[in-house]
C-alpha cells in the first residue's frame, strides 16, 4: 500500500480499495461529503436548476471550511500511507541516522538565527526529554524500545518497569531518569507518573507545571492531592526503602507525549462517556501551555500499533493530527512494540525531531549576568595578581631586613700571674 497504489482513475474506487476503513471509522459527515458534489448535482437537476442559476447562490463560509477540512483529512491519510512506505525505503540509511543520535551533543543542532552563536546560549550538559501521557499509554515500554534501538541490542533486559495490567496499580510513582545510551551523558529520558482522567484536570496541570518550571530529578516521589491515605502511606514507604541519594535537578528541554493508539481507535468507533472522557483528557493536557516551548507543541507518539491493522494505524494518526492541530506526517510518530526497520526508523526520527527542537529552545545567556561574571572574574584575577605580588614583596623585604645577631664571644679565663718568689727553690 504505497504511493503507486493510491493513484487511480476512479476516485470512488480508489477510496474504497485503498481506504477500506475510511468509511467505517470516520464520521457520517465525512462519508457523505465524499459524494457531496454528485448529490448536489442530482438535486439541482431534479429541481431544474441550471449552472448559471446555481452560480448566483451564496455559498456559506462554514460549508466551504468543512469541505476543505474533510478533503484535507483524505489527503493526510494518503500521505501517511506513503510516509510509512518511505520509512521502509529509507531503512537502508538507518545506521547512518543512528550514528547522528549517538554523536549528538547538547547544542549541536542550534540554529544560528538572529546573529546569535552557540556561546550565546545556556547549553546544558545533558538534554532532558520528558515523557508524559495517560495511564496505560506505554511510556515505560517506549523507553525500553528506544534504549534497545539506540544501543542496537534487541536482547538487552528492560530498563524501565512495565505494567502488565494497567487496571492494577498506577504504574510509575517515582520520576526515573534513563540515559540514552546508558553510557552517555548527552541525552536523558524521564519516565513520569501517569496523568489522571479529565475529572482531575487541575491535578494534571499542577504536576505538569511543577515539572516544567521547577525541573525534575531522579527518584522524586510524585503524590497527587487526590491520592487516598492508604496509597500515600504505601508510596511514602516505598520512598523510604528506595533510599535515593540526592540527585541533580534537570530543566526539561522538550516533551514527548505518549498515547494509546488502541484507546483512540475505540473512541473513534464509540461515542461512549469513557472514551469521550479519555480523548478530552488527552486534548486538554496536550494543549497545556506549560508543555509548549513558544509555538512548538510536544511531539506525539502513539503506541500499541502492533494490535492494530495498517489501515487502522493510519486512521488513528490522521485523527490525532486533526484533533490536536499538528501535522500527522511530521509531528506524530507511530511506534509499535515490535522489532522492524520501520519502527526503528520512527524511533530515530522522533529522537531527531525532539533533540532538534530542544536545541532550538535553549535559553539565552543573560547579558547582564555575563557582564557581571566577566567583571567579577577580571576583578578576581587582578586581586589574585596583586595578592601574589604583595606576598612576594613581603617575603623579599623580610629577607632583607633580617637582623644578623653576633655570636657571643667566649670569655677566656684570665690566668693568674706567676709568683716567682714562691718557686725560687725549684730553680
Amino acid at each position: 500500500m504505497g504511493g503507486d497504489s493510491i493513484v487511480s482513475h476512479d476516485e470512488g474506487s480508489c477510496l474504497e480499495e485503498n481506504f477500506p476503513l475510511l468509511s467505517s471509522h470516520s464520521s457520517p459527515a465525512l462519508r457523505d461529503n465524499l459524494g457531496l458534489q454528485d448529490e448536489d448535482n442530482r438535486m439541482k437537476a431534479e429541481n431544474g436548476l441550471t449552472c448559471s442559476e446555481t452560480d448566483e447562490e451564496i455559498i456559506h463560509p462554514s460549508r466551504v471550511d468543512f469541505e476543505v477540512n474533510e478533503r484535507r483529512r483524505v489527503i493526510n491519510y494518503q500521505e501517511i500511507l506513503q510516509c510509512c512506505d518511505e520509512l521502509k525505503i529509507h531503512s537502508k540509511d538507518l545506521k547512518r541516522e543512528k550514528q547522528k543520535i549517538l554523536r549528538y551533543k547538547p547544542g549541536a543542532w542550534i540554529e544560528k538565527a538572529g546573529g546569535l552563536k552557540i556561546s550565546d546560549y545556556d547549553v546544558p550538559k545533558t538534554t532532558c526529554l520528558l515523557l508524559v501521557g495517560p495511564r496505560g499509554s506505554g511510556k515505560s515500554s517506549l523507553i525500553n524500545r528506544i534504549s534497545k534501538v539506540v544501543e542496537d541490542d534487541r536482547f538487552a533486559p528492560a530498563r524501565a518497569q512495565e505494567s502488565y495490567n494497567s487496571l492494577l496499580g498506577d504504574g510509575t510513582s517515582f520520576l526515573q531518569e534513563y540515559m540514552i545510551p546508558r553510557y552517555s551523558n548527552s541525552i536523558c529520558l524521564y519516565d513520569t507518573r501517569s496523568l489522571s482522567d479529565n475529572s482531575e484536570k487541575d491535578e494534571n496541570i499542577r504536576m505538569l507545571k511543577s515539572w516544567m518550571t521547577k525541573g525534575v530529578h531522579h527518584g522524586e516521589l510524585v503524590v497527587r492531592k487526590t491520592d487516598n491515605q492508604r496509597l500515600r502511606k504505601s508510596l511514602k514507604g516505598k520512598a523510604h526503602k528506595k533510599g535515593y541519594l540526592s540527585s541533580k535537578t534537570r530543566k526539561v528541554n522538550f516533551v514527548i507525549y505518549v498515547v494509546n493508539g488502541l484507546l483512540v481507535l475505540k473512541a473513534m468507533e464509540n461515542d461512549g462517556a469513557l472514551e469521550t472522557q479519555c480523548v478530552q483528557s488527552i486534548v486538554s493536557t496536550f494543549n497545556c501551555p506549560f508543555l509548549s516551548f513558544k509555538d512548538d507543541k510536544p511531539v506525539l507518539v502513539f503506541t500499541h500499533g502492533d494490535l492494530l491493522s495498517f489501515s487502522e494505524r493510519a486512521l488513528v494518526r490522521e485523527h490525532l493530527g486533526t484533533l490536536l492541530g499538528i501535522p500527522p506526517t511530521k509531528q506524530i510518530f507511530d511506534i509499535p512494540d515490535c522489532d522492524c526497520p520501520a519502527t526503528e526508523s520512527a524511533i530515530i526520527g522522533m529522537l531527531r525531531y525532539s533533540l532538534a527542537h530542544a536545541d532550538r529552545h535553549f535559553p539565552q545567556r543573560s547579558k547582564v549576568m555575563d557582564k557581571v561574571h566577566k567583571m567579577s572574574l577580571s576583578l578576581y584575577m587582578i586581586l589574585l595578581i596583586l595578592g601574589i605580588g604583595i606576598a612576594i614583596g613581603w617575603a623579599q623585604n623580610t629577607e632583607n631586613r633580617r637582623v644578623q645577631f653576633p655570636r657571643p664571644k667566649q670569655k677566656v679565663p684570665k690566668s693568674k700571674p706567676i709568683e716567682w718568689h714562691k718557686i725560687r727553690h725549684i730553680w
